[in-house]
């Protein structure tokens, strides 16, 4: 059991409060709910009795707002999550909205990865991509998927070391060798980033 020690109106939404338990932030819920339900500080309650209040009353709402935050840009499952988290909606309704954005094909993370390879591959290695990926949330999985589909970093490396060049003296060793760490930077790998300068000298 535990005990709820403070109920806060939330600053940005004068509808909504949160709730602490035993000292600590554990969720936030309609003012509307916790009068439904006679919350109220000195109440004992079990965490999951207040999780199971939050899905019932307000997970249509957070679908709602989830599907508003991934309308401008694709989400991972991970930054649904987090989104919803920082909105103070607890797991087991951050569950039933990740499934319902599956279920609508709204979340992918597999054709998450592929965009992210598509449009980054043009100024970045697979290596750094890889990386961001995974930062993300996104499962070694869907990032081996995506991977499979990705086509030569040849030309983008080469892109990537004409700008860096561009306006700077190519006899320096030194430029040379300081092209050659940018692009190990940027996610390309030893031979790509040696054949990309091999490259731009044959040319020249």
């Amino acid at each position: 059991m535990a005990e709820i020690t403070a109920i806060t109106p939330q600053v940005k939404d004068k509808t909504r409060c949160n709730i602490e338990v035993d000292g600590r932030f554990f969720c936030g819920m309609k003012l509307v709910t916790v009068m439904q339900y006679r919350l109220k500080v000195g109440s004992v309650v079990t965490r999951e009795s207040l999780s199971e209040i939050q899905l019932e009353s307000e997970k249509e709402t957070a679908l709602d707002k989830a599907l508003f935050h991934i309308t401008a840009t694709m989400k991972t499952e991970r930054e649904i999550r987090d989104f919803l988290k920082k909105k103070g909606y607890v797991e087991e309704v951050s569950d039933y909205v990740v499934g319902k954005l599956r279920e609508y094909r709204y979340l992918d993370d597999v054709a998450y990865a592929r965009a992210y390879f598509e449009s980054a591959a043009k100024k970045k290695g697979s290596r750094l991509i890889v990386l961001e990926l995974k930062q993300k949330g996104i499962s070694d999985e869907a990032i081996s998927e995506a991977l499979a589909e990705h086509s030569s970093e040849e030309e983008a490396a080469k892109g990537v070391l004409e700008k860096y060049l561009r306006g700077k003296d190519l006899t320096d060793k030194k430029i040379i060798r300081k092209a050659y760490v940018h692009l190990l930077s940027k996610g390309f790998d030893p031979d790509t980033a040696r054949g990309a300068l091999e490259g731009l000298y044959d040319e020249d």
